[in-house]
């Protein structure tokens, strides 16, 4: 059976998960201007990305006996769209460094099959990173 500390990880993912969906998908909505036309589709592909995240993550979690949150971390959608990435990256970020701490977690358990599944989601939080990042640069 997995750790308490492994489920409470898995809990706060589920959070973040969460969080970051609803915070792109209303930076998508409010999302304005010339801009809005080249990178609209990516903030919205990228909020439904980080819901089958959170998806995948709750479904692992109630199979090892929790119970998964309902509660996103904060959102912080952001009033020009520089602090709307800027919050992005920061999300991603801070994503990338809780899985890998996950899948570190799930390696010293031997719970080969969550750390696969956290190598595959933290895969697409680095191509998302890379995309708000290079919306920075433009």
């Amino acid at each position: 059976m997995a750790s308490a500390k492994l489920l409470e990880k898995l809990n706060q993912a589920i959070a973040a998960e969460l969080q970051a969906s609803i915070q792109y998908m209303w930076q998508h909505v409010q999302w304005k201007g010339i801009e809005h036309y080249a990178v609209s589709e990516g903030f919205k592909k990228i909020a439904v990305d980080e819901m089958k995240h959170a998806e995948k993550i709750a479904e692992r979690l109630w199979y090892l006996g929790g119970r998964p949150t309902t509660e996103p971390s904060p959102i912080t959608v952001g009033n020009t769209l520089e602090e709307m990435v800027s919050f992005d990256v920061k999300a991603e970020a801070e994503a990338i460094s809780m899985y890998k701490e996950i899948m570190d977690i799930a390696q010293r358990e031997g719970d080969v099959a969550t750390r696969e599944i956290f190598e595959e989601i933290e895969e697409e939080e680095e191509e998302h990173h890379d995309f708000f990042t290079s919306l920075l640069e433009k």
